[in-house]
Parts: structure tokens; sequence; C-alpha cells
């Protein structure tokens, strides 16, 4: 599968869908993201049904300040318009094996119910 490059007009309704959105905020300058990319890209290849998303932080810089992106490279994981992960360096393939199956885990009602009670509390 295709490896999306998101920009401002589209990182919302990208990350908003339904099912598993992963996101690879990253520089060309940056040795760590260079490291990272191909481990990315073979799990795109291997998880068809998610979508693979990548953010270039010098082109899109105010949508890098506005995900509170301090250090790339940052992966970032959706699901169902949610974000459950994130977390600056470079995974080996390994651990984002681990965190794929992490993200089909999870219970995603309870998800839901965690975040209503985070939101009553803030209000």
């Amino acid at each position: 599968m295709a490896i999306t490059a998101l920009t401002e007009s589209t990182f919302e309704r990208v990350v908003r869908g339904d099912g598993i959105v992963l996101v690879d905020f990253w520089a060309a300058w940056c040795g760590p993201c260079r490291m990272f990319a191909p481990v990315f890209e073979q799990a795109a290849t291997a998880h068809p049904d998610i979508v693979f998303g990548k953010v270039d932080t010098e082109t899109q810089r105010n949508l890098a300040a506005a995900a509170g992106i301090r250090s790339i490279p940052t992966l970032m994981a959706f699901r169902d318009g949610i974000p459950v992960f994130s977390q600056p360096g470079a995974l080996p393939a390994k651990s984002l094996e681990q965190l794929i199956a992490a993200v089909r885990a999870l219970d995603m009602d309870q998800v839901r119910a965690q975040v209503a009670a985070a939101q009553a509390k803030s209000a």
C-alpha cells in the first residue's frame, strides 16, 4: 500500500476516518527519520488495511506545531478518529509490529468511554 503525504488540508480528514491510521512526522535532514523510513514502508506493505501517512515537518510546520511535535521522528497512531499513541524516536520493525498489534487489539468501546470521561472531567 502507498504511503500518503499528509498536509494541513488533508490531515484531519485522514486521521478522523474509520480504522487505523499511522502517521510518521519526519524531515529529510533527520538521520533517525531516514533510518525509520524503510521500516515504515515495510509495515505499510505488510498491512494494506492500515492507512500510513507521513508529514514532512519542514513543509508542514504549522501542522507539526498543531500536533505538538517537539522531536522527530514522531509516530502517532489513530484508531477510529481517536489518537491512541504518540511517541518520538525511530522504532525498530519488531516494535512497530507490536504497536500495530496493540492498536488492533484495543477495545474501542472502552477507549471511547475513557475519552468521554476525560472530556467530562475537564468540562
